[in-house]
């Protein structure tokens, strides 16, 4: 539940300026080339940012939202104060808003990130109230027919980091609760469900090992970022059952040339314990529809290709593959999944390196279309 959350939240379109922003439609247009770009707007913008969200994740249904961001500080203030350290850092930033989707699911949700101490400290997180309509396809996904059922209430994700020296290392602490009654649609396909967990109450803390050596935030060409993670869930902590998640990923970009950019992504997920269905590690992967495929054990591969055609436009290709074990089969008797697909791309903030764009997927249990702001993995 909480990495379809962080999906739907960061499935962020284009900012929308409001009427009193810039100079007319000449400040969105790039002084060498003509061509429109956000980057001053961008760099300079302070205050309140309204930005819509565009919803299409097959699990939910399509859908729309607005969110408004707060800014304390420009980016081009925060990379003026970056200087010192030769890495920029992000400005602090505050969230509130709110989406709904055409199955009922919607959702409101606030939070931010903040930097304290020339950025060896940081705080992020966010608290969501939530009605979610969603479908559960049994451990290792292998009903015939989904089970529909619906998660009401609360979420909170809070995390606090530490710098590890001067290093591109953070060690992160966090706080995970959910308080989400969970209902099935028909309560008689309980026994069809089979043995899960159906708790109403979950809350956690973890930590973690993260690094990020990217050399862009938004859409990178060189570098890598990774991270190990571990939550604890406990009744001493305000949990109904006891249980344990884990998550070891990194993404890996490697320019090719001066046109193409080439990635990789390895990401595993594990769940022991008294687990939650909703809570459950499920197949993150493009056209795949999230929570499709679940069950105590995950792992996806993925590769993705960029072409930089013209310096302003690009094309992208990718293809992954995925599988679901743990309950009720061993790793060679897992569920697979296999997808693949292509988009397009515009540099929408030449000077932040910004791209946008769509991309089509196909996979073993489905096809979709994202709309993509940046790097498409989280």
């Amino acid at each position: 539940m909480k990495r379809w959350l962080a999906s739907v939240v960061l499935a962020i379109t284009l900012p929308v300026p409001s009427a009193h922003c810039g100079e007319g439609l000449g400040s969105f247009r790039d002084p060498k080339d003509g061509s429109l770009d956000l980057s001053e707007w961008l760099l300079d913008r302070k205050g309140f940012l309204p930005v819509p969200v565009i919803i299409t994740e097959p699990a939910v249904g399509y859908g729309a939202g607005l969110f408004a961001l707060f800014f304390r500080q420009s980016i081009r203030e925060a990379a003026a104060q970056s200087l010192t350290s030769g890495r920029m850092e992000p400005p602090d930033i505050f969230v509130v808003g709110g989406l709904a989707t055409q199955n009922g699911t919607w959702l409101g949700a606030g939070g931010g990130m903040v930097s304290f101490d020339e950025h060896r400290y940081r705080w992020r997180g966010g608290i969501a109230r939530l009605n979610a309509n969603l479908d559960f396809f049994g451990l290792g996904g292998t009903l015939p027919a989904a089970i529909g059922y619906n998660a009401d209430g609360w979420a909170s994700i809070q995390q606090g980091m530490v710098r590890l020296g001067q290093s591109d290392a953070w060690i992160v602490g966090r706080w995970n609760y959910f308080d989400l009654s969970n209902r099935l649609d028909f309560e008689s396909d309980a026994a069809r469900a089979g043995s899960i967990v159906r708790t109403n109450r979950s809350s956690g803390l973890g930590v973690s090992l993260e690094v990020d050596t990217r050399d862009n935030i938004f859409t990178p060409s060189r570098g890598w970022k990774g991270s190990l993670d571990v939550t604890y869930y406990d009744p001493d902590l305000g949990s109904d059952t006891r249980f344990r998640t884990y998550r070891a990923h990194a993404f890996v970009y490697s320019p090719i040339g001066k046109s193409v950019v080439l990635a990789g992504r390895a990401d595993t997920r594990g769940a022991n314990g008294d687990v939650p269905f909703y809570l459950l590690p499920f197949v993150d992967l493009r056209g795949v529809p999230a929570m499709r495929l679940q069950d105590r054990r995950t792992a996806v591969i993925e590769t993705e290709a960029r072409w930089n055609v013209t310096p302003r436009w690009a094309l992208v290709g990718f293809a992954g593959a995925a599988r679901a074990w743990g309950t009720n089969t061993s790793f060679s008797d897992g569920t697979d999944s296999r997808s693949a697909g292509a988009g397009f791309r515009y540099l929408i903030a030449q000077r932040l390196g910004m791209y946008a764009g769509m991309d089509f997927a196909w996979s073993t249990q489905d096809r979709a279309f994202y709309i993509t702001v940046g790097n498409a993995w989280r």
